[in-house]
């Protein structure tokens, strides 16, 4: 009887183990070299880096906002969006009030949202890429 009870006591003990693991992955899901809460923070800093670049040497507008462009806070306030006006078109995202300092570019009216999805801006910023000005040729 003895191992019986020593079996399920070890099984229920997996059984809490294993509850925990799911819950973390649901709160903090990832691939298997990087949580999804580490790579949101990799592309903001990425992305910091690229419009600081493009204002400095002016080569792209781009622009910081509490607000959109109709005057509304983004998601009620806590938050900013960055856009950059790229020649394929605008690419845009929000980050949390604590981040504004990392993105040392002009403070203005965002331009007018042009509903593009994330797959539109991946397409933009990919067909920019492409182009002669982002070439080793140029």
């Amino acid at each position: 009887m003895t191992h019986w009870v020593d079996r399920a006591v070890a099984a229920e003990a997996e059984v809490l183990r294993l509850q925990a693991v799911v819950d973390d992955l649901t709160v903090n899901p990832r691939d298997e070299h990087h949580t999804l809460d580490e790579l949101y923070q990799y592309r903001m800093l990425y992305n910091a880096f690229a419009v600081n670049a493009w204002a400095a040497a002016d080569t792209h507008p781009v622009v910081k906002s509490w607000t959109h462009a109709d005057g509304e806070p983004c998601f009620g306030g806590g938050w900013f969006i960055v856009v950059a006006t790229l020649p394929t078109g605008q690419v845009s995202n929000h980050y949390r009030a604590e981040h504004w300092d990392l993105f040392r570019i002009p403070e203005g009216i965002p331009p007018i949202y042009d509903f593009q999805s994330p797959a539109i801006a991946a397409d933009r910023m990919l067909a920019s890429l492409r182009t002669k000005e982002h070439t080793h040729d140029a």
